[in-house]
C-alpha cells in the first residue's frame, strides 16, 4: 500500500505539472551531454584547422559511439536491476550487480583499446577519412581512445548514479565535465596552440572531472553498500543485467551503422564532385548531426520525462490520462520540429557560420557553405517527423510495448535510410556524374516519410486497442477481496506447471488436505494493491511478448513495477506462513526461504489438449495454439527474471504426471512434505 501511495500522484496531479517536474532535469542532462558533441567542433572549426578538423572530429564521434554503446548497456542494464533490487530490498545483489558491472566496463574498455589502437588508421579510414583529414583524425583519435576506459566508466556509474536516486548529482556530474571542456576549448586550441590535440586534451579532461564527481559518488550511496567482495563478478547478475540494457546497446549501434554507411556513401560520391570533394560533406553532415541531436534531445527529454506519467496510468488503466499525457507530448513535440524546421530553412548560412567559414587546406568556402544550405534545407526537411518517431518509439516503450517501440525506432534509421543512401546516389549518379552527393541528401526525408506513416498507423491501432480495452470487463473482479491469511509457520508450496496439466486445481486439493490458504489469481489483486496497478495488467505481465522481446518488455518501468511488486507480495504471503501458491515462478522468488518446496506438474500433449478443450471450451486446434503459446511465455518469463530453464527439472524437488491422477499427485506432495517438512 506504501508503494500505492507514493505513486498515487502519477494518477491524479495535473499532467502538465508532472511533465514539467519530470521533463526539465531529463532534457537539461540530455543537452549537457550533447555540449561534448559540438563544443569542439565549434571552436575547432573557427580556429586555424578549419573544415578539416571538424571533419576530422565527425569521423571519430561514430567510433567513440561503439564504446558509449557498451557503456549505457552495462549502466542502464544495471540501473534496471538496481531498481528491482529495490523493489525486493535486495540489498546484496545490489552491490553485487554494480560491482560487477564495473568490473565488466573496465574489461570491455581494454578489450576496444587493445582492439582499436593497432588498427586505427584502417579504423579512420573506414569511417571515411581522407589524404587531408586522416592526420588531424589520427591525432584526435590517439588521445580519445587512450581515455576510452575513464570514459565508459563515466557513462556507466552515472546510469547507477541516477537509478539510486541522485539524478541531481549525475546532472552535476556531466555539467561540470561539460564546462570544464568549454573552458579548456580555447586555451588549449587557440592560447597554447594545440590545435586539434587541444580539443582532445579538453575533452578527456572533462571526462576525468565528470569520472571523479561519480566515482565520489560511491562512497556515499543511498540503496547499497560496495566493498572488495563487490567487485568479484558474479556472471548470472551480469547476464541479466546485459539483458536488461540491451536496447540501450541496440539504439547506439544503430548510431553507429548509421553513421558509418552515410560516411561511406559521403566519401564515395564526394570524391566523384570536384567542387565539393570528400572533407566537405563529411564535416558538413558532422555539424549537421551535432545541430539535429540538440533538436532531438529536447524531444526526447520531454518524453523521457512523461515515461513514469505513461507507465503507471497505462498500469492502472487510467487510459483517458494516458492519451491527455500522449497528446501534450505531440503538441510539444510538434512545436520544437516546427521551430527547428523554420531555422533550419530560413537560416542555415547562420548555423553554419558557427562552425566556421570553411576554411583549411583544399576547402572551398563557397562550397562549404552551398553544401551546408543545401545539407540543412533537404536533408532535415522533415525534422518534424523525424522528431514525432523518435517520440512515438519511446512512447510504446513506456508503456511496455517492445515491438511497436523497437519497429517505429529502427524503421526509419536501419531499415529505410541506410537502403536509402546507398540507391538514391546510386540511381542519380548513372543520370549524372557528380550528383550523387547531392541526391543523397533526399535519403533522410524519404526515411522520415515512410516511418512516418508506419508510426501513425501503429498509434491508431494502439489508441483503437485502448478503446476495446476501456469496453471489456474485468476479469479478475472476483478477487477484488483477496487477504493474505495469516497460518502457522511450515510449508510453503511452490507449484509451476504446464498449460492444461491441471496444476492449479492439484494445489488447490493441496491446500484443502493440508488446511492452509491457496494463491493463485489472489496474488495478482494483492499485488495491484499494492503498487496501485490494474490487476490485468499485473496478470499479463508473463504472456505479453514473444520471447525474443521479453528482455526489452521487462525493461520498461511499468512493467518493472509489476515485477516487483508481484514479487513483494509473494514474499509478504510466505512471511505469513505455510501456504499454497501457484505460478509466478513463487519457486525462484522464495529461492531463500528454506521451508520452499518446489513443484512442477507436466502431463503428455494429448491430455493436455483434452483437459484444456474440457476447461475452455477451446476446440483442438485452438487448444494447441493456447498451449504453445502459454507454455512459451511462461518459460520465456521464468528465463528472463531467474537465468534458469523453466520446467527442467534439476530445478524442482518434485517432478509430477498429473495424467496419473490430481488425487495422486496431492496425495504425492502431502507425502513427501510429511517426509521433509513440518506443516
Amino acid at each position: 500500500m506504501e508503494e500505492a501511495q507514493s505513486n498515487k500522484y502519477l494518477g491524479e496531479a495535473k499532467i502538465s505539472k508532472l511533465l514539467l517536474k519530470f521533463s526539465i532535469p531529463c532534457v537539461l542532462s540530455l543537452l549537457i551531454s550533447s555540449l561534448y558533441n559540438i563544443v569542439d567542433q565549434i571552436f575547432i572549426g573557427n580556429s586555424n584547422i578549419g573544415t578539416l578538423g571538424i571533419a576530422a572530429t565527425s569521423i571519430v564521434f561514430p567510433i567513440t559511439i561503439i564504446a558509449q554503446a557498451f557503456a549505457w548497456c552495462y549502466g542502464d542494464g544495471n540501473a534496471a536491476y538496481l531498481s528491482i533490487c529495490q523493489g525486493n530490498k535486495n540489498t546484496e545483489k545490489a552491490h553485487k550487480s554494480v560491482g560487477s558491472m564495473i568490473v565488466l566496463t573496465l574489461v570491455t574498455s581494454l578489450i576496444l583499446l587493445a582492439i582499436f589502437y593497432p588498427l586505427k588508421t584502417s579504423i579512420l579510414r573506414l569511417f571515411g577519412a581522407s589524404d587531408n583529414s586522416i592526420g588531424l583524425a589520427d591525432e584526435y583519435f590517439t588521445i580519445i581512445l587512450a581515455f576510452f576506459p575513464v570514459f565508459m566508466l563515466m557513462n556507466m556509474m552515472n546510469a547507477v548514479v541516477r537509478a539510486d536516486g541522485s539524478p541531481s548529482f549525475s546532472m552535476a556530474s556531466m555539467l561540470s565535465g561539460a564546462v570544464i571542456n568549454i573552458a579548456l576549448d580555447p586555451i588549449f586550441i587557440y592560447a597554447c596552440n594545440f590545435g586539434i590535440k587541444g580539443a582532445a586534451y579538453a575533452t578527456v579532461i572533462g571526462q576525468v572531472v565528470s569520472f571523479i564527481i561519480s566515482f565520489v559518488y560511491f562512497f556515499r550511496t543511498k540503496t547499497f553498500k560496495l566493498t572488495l567482495k563487490s567487485f568479484i563478478p558474479d556472471f548470472k547478475l551480469v547476464g541479466t543485467c546485459i539483458k536488461l540494457g540491451f536496447s540501450s546497446f541496440i539504439t547506439q549501434m544503430s548510431i553507429v551503422a548509421i553513421s558509418l554507411v552515410c560516411n561511406i556513401m559521403l566519401s564515395k560520391y564526394g570524391a566523384k564532385n570536384l567542387y565539393y570533394g570528400t572533407d566537405i560533406p563529411i564535416a558538413v553532415i558532422g555539424i549537421e548531426t551535432k545541430v539535429f541531436t540538440i533538436v532531438i534531445n529536447l524531444v526526447v527529454g520531454v518524453i523521457l520525462g512523461a515515461q513514469p506519467i505513461l507507465g503507471y496510468n497505462y498500469g492502472a488503466k487510467n487510459y483517458d490520462r494516458v492519451r491527455q499525457t500522449y497528446k501534450l507530448v505531440l503538441l510539444i513535440t510538434i512545436i520544437i520540429g516546427v521551430v527547428a524546421t523554420i531555422l533550419f530553412e530560413a537560416c542555415p548560412d547562420a548555423i553554419m557560420a558557427i562552425f566556421g567559414t570553411g576554411s583549411g587546406e583544399g576547402i572551398d568556402p563557397e562550397a562549404y557553405k552551398d553544401f551546408g544550405r543545401q545539407t540543412f534545407r533537404i536533408f532535415l526537411c522533415l525534422v518534424t517527423f523525424t522528431c514525432t518517431i523518435k517520440m512515438t518509439s519511446i512512447f510504446f516503450q513506456s508503456l511496455g510495448k517492445p515491438i511497436q517501440a523497437i519497429v517505429s525506432s529502427l524503421l526509419r534509421d536501419i531499415v529505410c535510410f541506410i537502403p536509402l543512401v546507398c540507391i538514391i546516389p546510386y540511381i542519380a549518379e548513372r543520370h549524372q556524374e557528380g550528383s550523387g552527393i547531392t541526391a543523397l541528401l533526399w535519403a533522410a526525408p524519404c526515411a522520415d516519410f515512410i516511418a512516418m506513416i508506419v508510426a501513425v498507423i501503429l498509434t491508431i491501432l494502439f489508441f483503437r486497442s485502448l478503446k476495446k480495452k476501456e469496453n471489456a470487463e474485468g476479469k479478475l473482479a472476483e478477487y477484488s477481496d483477496a487477504a493474505i491469511q495469516p497460518t502457522a509457520k511450515g510449508a510453503i508450496i511452490a507449484i509451476a506447471r504446464r498449460h492444461g496439466s491441471a496444476g492449479k486445481h492439484i494445489g488447490k486439493l493441496v491446500a484443502e488436505k493440508l488446511g492452509i490458504p491457496f494463491y493463485y489469481k489472489e496474488m495478482v489483486a494483492l499485488a495491484a494493491k499494492e503498487s496501485g496497478l490494474d490487476k490485468e495488467f499485473i496478470s499479463d505481465i508473463n504472456a505479453e511478448s514473444p520471447a525474443v522481446m521479453k528482455e526489452l518488455y521487462l525493461s520498461t518501468d511499468v512493467v518493472q513495477q509489476a515485477v516487483v511488486a508481484q514479487d513483494r507480495i509473494i514474499r509478504k504471503i510466505a512471511d505469513e506462513g505455510s501456504c499454497v501458491i501457484v505460478g509466478r515462478a513463487a519457486d525462484y522468488v522464495l529461492r531463500d526461504y528454506p521451508d520452499v518446496v518446489k513443484v512442477f506438474i507436466d502431463a503428455p500433449e494429448d491430455f493436455r489438449i483434452n483437459k484444456v478443450m474440457e476447461m475452455y471450451g477451446d476446440s483442438e486446434d485452438q487448444a494447441k495454439k493456447n498451449i504453445k503459446r502459454a507454455d512459451s511465455a511462461r518459460a520465456a518469463y521464468y528465463k528472463s527474471i531467474s537465468g534458469k530453464t523453466w520446467g527442467d527439472r534439476q530445478n524442482y524437488d518434485l517432478y509430477l504426471n498429473s495424467a496419473d491422477g490430481l488425487e495422486k499427485c496431492a496425495d504425492e506432495i502431502c507425502g513427501y512434505l510429511k517426509n521433509k517438512v513440518d506443516v
